[in-house]
């Protein structure tokens, strides 16, 4: 591994170590019925996923550098999503918003993998120092902690706080002053082939792409850069550690 011995190993976070518990869809639901509305998952998936990508192409990255909160981004997905599934009531459409936002900081709604924790916990076991690079708002921490797994990282930086979103070269920047190490002695695992991979490895670092589900069919990505689960990254990683 080029630039000397490993010291860091930065981590994505959602789909790489936990992810949403059932669907979007279903948390979303389980809301609106608390409110006396009742709507199917399945199209609030889908009406989910076009209002997400709208809102992540009108508003990049939580809307920051357009004055916007995560709070606001988030609040607006979740109503505009609800009314592409005919929820009309202004007051309505708030409260379940409000109460998605809230209730996502707790671990009833994520699921963390079954190799999660045994990863981090041999990484550090090597000597390794861990940190966090995602593409999420200012929960992360609060959502990690009541997850179980705030205790293992140095640092959580996220895309809000950074003011840029991976693939961007600046989210990876900020990183490794947290490190106040070298790209060369850094390593990034997640799951995406774009923002995890090629993004860490554009800077220097050493990126290792989770492909759980072996769907990645990308021919530049060797198999020695590519997991199936977070069980194998420590072996991966301690041939380099000198």
């Amino acid at each position: 591994m080029r630039g000397g011995p490993l010291r860091w190993v930065l981590w994505d976070v959602k789909d790489t170590l936990l992810k949403v518990r059932g669907s979007v869809g279903v948390q979303y639901s389980k809301e609106a019925e608390g409110l006396g509305l009742s709507l199917r998952p399945a199209e609030v998936n889908a009406a989910f996923r076009k209002t997400h990508q709208r809102y992540s192409s009108r508003y990049p990255n939580y809307g920051v550098s357009q004055g916007l909160t995560s709070r606001d981004w988030w609040m607006g997905v979740v109503r505009d999503t609800l009314s592409e599934c005919q929820v009309s009531d202004p007051a309505l459409l708030n409260a379940v918003a409000a109460n998605v936002f809230k209730n996502f900081c707790y671990a009833e709604n994520w699921e963390v993998f079954p190799d999660s924790k045994a990863a981090l916990e041999r990484c550090s076991t090597l000597g390794l120092k861990l940190g966090v690079v995602s593409n999420f708002d200012k929960r992360l921490e609060t959502i990690l902690r009541n997850s179980g797994l705030l205790e293992h990282f140095s640092f959580v930086l996220t895309s809000e706080e950074a003011g840029a979103a991976k693939p961007s070269p600046a989210i990876f920047h900020q990183a490794l002053q947290k490190c106040g190490a070298p790209a060369g002695s850094v390593a990034h695992v997640g799951d995406h082939y774009v923002f995890d991979y090629l993004a860490s490895r554009a800077v220097g670092i050493h990126g290792f792409l989770l492909d759980r589900d072996n769907s990645h069919k990308e021919g530049d990505v060797p198999e020695e850069h590519r997991v199936v689960s977070l069980g194998d990254l420590p072996s991966r990683l301690q041939e380099n550690i000198v």
